[in-house]
C-alpha cells in the first residue's frame, strides 16, 4: 500500500515491489474486496488516497511503526541491552527541553538507548490512547484515564514581541499594553485562546487581530518580524528558531500545566524515574530563566 501511496501509480509501484502492474492491480483490487471499501482513486494520471484509504493507510501506518519497534527492541534485549526508554512528547516540548535532558542522561548510561516521537498538541488526546512509550510528556489536561497523570511544570503564558516592538521595553506586558496594538491570534480552542477569549470578554475590548496563525510557533516566527504581538507558550517560543523576540511575562497571568504520562498497564523503571527528574528540573530551570524580566531587555 505504501508503494501506491509514495509513487502516485500502479506502474511505479509495479517497479518498486518488482512485480508486473496487472499483479499489482489485482493485488489492490484484493486488498479493497477484503477492507469493504476503495482505498485508492485516480485523479489524472496519479492514484490518491479515499478518505477511507487515507484512515485505513494511517492506521496500518501506526501499526507498521509499532512492530518496527518490536524488533528493535528484541534485538536490544538479544544484545543484553536492556537500559531502553520510549518517550512521547509535544514537539516543541522535546526541542526546548527533552532533548537537553535525555542527553545528560545517556552521557550517564553510555550504553542506553531510547526512542522520542513527536505529536502535535491538538490531537493529544487520541495519540496517548494509540501509541505505545514508557514516558509522556504534554500540556494539560489529558482526557485519556488509561495513565497516570503527574504535573510537573506550571508555566505562566508569556507575550512575545520583536525587540522594536513598542512595549518590548516592558517587564511585564498587560493586557491593556496587548490590546492597544495589533495581534497575531492564535488557535482559538487552544489555552491560549480560550485565555485571551476570556479577557475580552470581561473588558468588553476587541483585539486588533493584524493576522491569525493557527500554529504556535509560526505565531511566535511572525512576531520575530514585527507583524504584531501575540500570546505563547514559552517553549513554543523557545522552539520557533525566531533569534529577534522578546519573551515578557503576561498579565492577567494565564497558566500553562505540564505533566508526564505513566501508561498504567506497564511498571515504571528506575531509568524512566530518571529521566522525568532530568527534565522536571531543567524545566523548572528553564521557566525561571524565561520570566526573569531583566533577560533580554531591549537595549
Amino acid at each position: 500500500m505504501r508503494a501506491f501511496v509514495e509513487t502516485g501509480s500502479v506502474h511505479a509501484a509495479a517497479d518498486r515491489l518488482y512485480r508486473t502492474p496487472p499483479q499489482i492491480s489485482r493485488l489492490l483490487s484484493a486488498l479493497e474486496e477484503e477492507v469493504g471499501f476503495p482505498v485508492l482513486s485516480r485523479r489524472g494520471r496519479r492514484l490518491e488516497l479515499t478518505r477511507e484509504g487515507r484512515e485505513f493507510y494511517n492506521e496500518v501506518e501506526r501499526l507498521m511503526l509499532s512492530y518496527d519497534d518490536l524488533e528493535r527492541r528484541a534485538d536490544q534485549i538479544r544484545r543484553g541491552k536492556t537500559g531502553h526508554i520510549r518517550i512521547l512528547t509535544a514537539p516543541f516540548v522535546s526541542h526546548a527541553v527533552i532533548n537537553q535532558s535525555l542527553a545528560r542522561v545517556m552521557q550517564r548510561y553510555p550504553d542506553m538507548t531510547a526512542n522520542v516521537d513527536a505529536r502535535v498538541r491538538l490531537d493529544i488526546d487520541v495519540w496517548v490512547a494509540q501509541e505505545t512509550f514508557d514516558l509522556g510528556i504534554a500540556p494539560l489536561p489529558v482526557k485519556e484515564v488509561f495513565f497516570e497523570i503527574e504535573p510537573f511544570l506550571d508555566l505562566p503564558m508569556v507575550a512575545v514581541m520583536h525587540p522594536d516592538h513598542p512595549r518590548a521595553a516592558l517587564k511585564t506586558v498587560t493586557f491593556d499594553d496587548f490590546s492597544s496594538h495589533q495581534v497575531i491570534a492564535t488557535h482559538a480552542r487552544s489555552l491560549l485562546g480560550q485565555h485571551l477569549d476570556g479577557l475580552v470578554a470581561a473588558s468588553g475590548k476587541r483585539l486588533n487581530v493584524r493576522i491569525e496563525a493557527r500554529n504556535g510557533v509560526i505565531a511566535c516566527q511572525l512576531a520575530a518580524l514585527n507583524l504584531g504581538c501575540c500570546l505563547a507558550d514559552p517553549f513554543v517560543a523557545l522552539s520557533s528558531g525566531a533569534k529577534d523576540l522578546v519573551i515578557r511575562p503576561f498579565e492577567p497571568m494565564g497558566m500553562l500545566r505540564y505533566g508526564f504520562l505513566y501508561p498504567a498497564s506497564m511498571e515504571r523503571t528506575p531509568l524512566v524515574d530518571e529521566v522525568a527528574e532530568e527534565i522536571r528540573q531543567s524545566t523548572k530551570k528553564l521557566a525561571a530563566e524565561i520570566l526573569d524580566p531583566d533577560v533580554n531587555m531591549p537595549s
